[in-house]
């Protein structure tokens, strides 16, 4: 079922899996900018009509927002193990974040010349939450504590609405409490690509933000692109990726495990095994294909079409060009799984890396502490995942006196010359004048 490739033999064919076809988006941009067009003009009746239309739910001003009895109702149906959980992994999220955060310093550059930078956060910022078949208390963590961290104030969620008990409007119990456990309070029942319209242009209940993060379908990720610049976003979703290196010491069974954790989440997902072993990769392969049989029907049916179709085993002549083939990939997730491996400077481009057999990615995922809103599809190869730098403004201060400037003149008047920015030179040489 999963292909294994020897890389020297068969380069194109490993380039080509690790290559997702290019989906036709014309159809989705189109009916995202009509919503959009819809929201902006007519804001909180367009969020009642299209709720109806898409998720068939009585959508009113009354019950857009999360009430206090509904988060009350939130914790009565979580078991104090799951709220335990979510408080655990939020203590690890938040000591991470905020060893994070970038340092304001103000220094001398030079007689006459004092400069630094000053960290301040954005203001205004609107998470968004999937749903769907799998409620994400772990996207709330994720996306909120590194805001929290960063200082910013007004922080709101958006997340599809879901069949309450009472064919009621309601949203998912865990997404609820853990925004609570964090202090949010405005958690809004709307979905999908009319959500982000809400967070952009604001409507009558839900304000504007200056920033939207948060993962989502294609219509949220289409949505997020084309209001770039009314708000700014986060980074492009995309399908999930793991790429896993590997020596002849590494354990299939838990390689195996780890590829198909990647693979439930989505047919489009990609899996990769990287090894030097052709034992090892034998080994994978018949893991996989007994590890399928453990899964339950509806994770098993996606993660053998996510194997299937971009899944890969690849033998290398050695970790040296396994290194290399990760960073032309640019994985979401890269684990490393090599005895004695001391080369993490060979390591250029990686969503987040994963070290030894024990720093499986559920860790990154739930509960260790660095963020799992990462970039795909090659994306590493320009940034890193989501953290508090996403939610800081980072603003250069300078201060001169006149001899701090007198030993810059000739220089920023002679580049305002081949510039031909004369108002620019002279704003300079006036203050030279007697």
């Amino acid at each position: 079922m999963i292909r294994t490739i020897e890389l020297n033999k068969e380069k194109s064919l490993a380039r080509k899996i690790f290559t997702r076809k290019k989906i036709d988006t014309s159809m989705v941009e189109e009916s995202v900018r009509t919503i959009i067009n819809e929201v902006k003009e007519n804001k909180d009746q367009a969020l009642f009509s299209l709720t109806k239309k898409f998720d068939n739910m009585d959508l009113t001003t009354e019950n857009m927002m999360v009430s206090k009895q509904e988060i009350t109702d939130a914790y009565a149906n979580l078991t104090k193990t799951q709220i335990t959980a979510i408080k655990k992994a939020a203590k690890n999220i938040f000591r991470f974040a905020e060893s994070q955060m970038p340092k304001e310093f103000f220094k001398s550059f030079g007689k006459g010349v004092q400069l630094g930078q000053i960290i301040r956060p954005i203001d205004k910022v609107g998470l968004y939450v999937p749903a769907g078949n799998y409620p994400l208390p772990s996207t709330v963590l994720m996306t909120a504590i590194p805001a929290i961290t960063a200082g910013c104030k007004d922080i709101i969620i958006c997340t599809p609405p879901k069949l309450g008990n009472n064919r009621d409007v309601a949203a998912a119990d865990a997404v609820i409490v853990a925004a609570d456990i964090l202090g949010i309070k405005r958690i809004f029942k709307i979905g999908g690509a009319q959500a982000i319209a809400a967070m952009a242009h604001g409507t009558e209940i839900i304000p504007n933000v200056y920033k939207i993060t948060g993962p989502g379908n294609i219509y949220v990720s289409t949505a997020k692109k084309m209001l770039f610049g009314k708000v700014d976003i986060d980074i492009p979703a995309g399908p999930s990726e793991v790429m896993i290196i590997a020596d002849e010491k590494a354990d299939p069974i838990y390689i195996a495990a780890d590829m198909l954790a990647q693979a439930e989440h989505d047919e489009l997902a990609a899996a990769i095994a990287v090894t030097d072993s052709k034992k090892l990769a034998e080994r994978i392969a018949i893991e996989l294909e007994k590890q399928l049989l453990n899964l339950q029907k509806k994770n098993r049916k996606i993660a053998e079409k996510s194997i299937e179709d971009y899944g890969a085993i690849v033998i290398a002549d050695n970790i040296a060009q396994a290194i290399e083939l990760a960073n032309e990939f640019a994985p979401e997730h890269l684990e490393i799984q090599v005895d004695g491996f001391n080369d993490l400077e060979k390591i250029k481009n990686a969503g987040s890396v994963f070290l030894g057999k024990y720093s499986v990615e559920a860790a990154g995922d739930y509960a260790s502490g660095p963020n799992h809103t990462l970039p795909t599809a090659g994306f590493a190869k320009m940034r890193g995942g989501l953290s508090v730098y996403d939610y800081v403004k980072i603003i250069s201060v300078q201060e001169l006196d006149k001899n701090g400037l007198g030993r810059m003149k000739k220089t920023i008047t002679a580049l305002a010359e081949m510039e031909s920015l004369i108002a620019h030179r002279n704003s300079v040489e006036v203050r030279f004048e007697d």
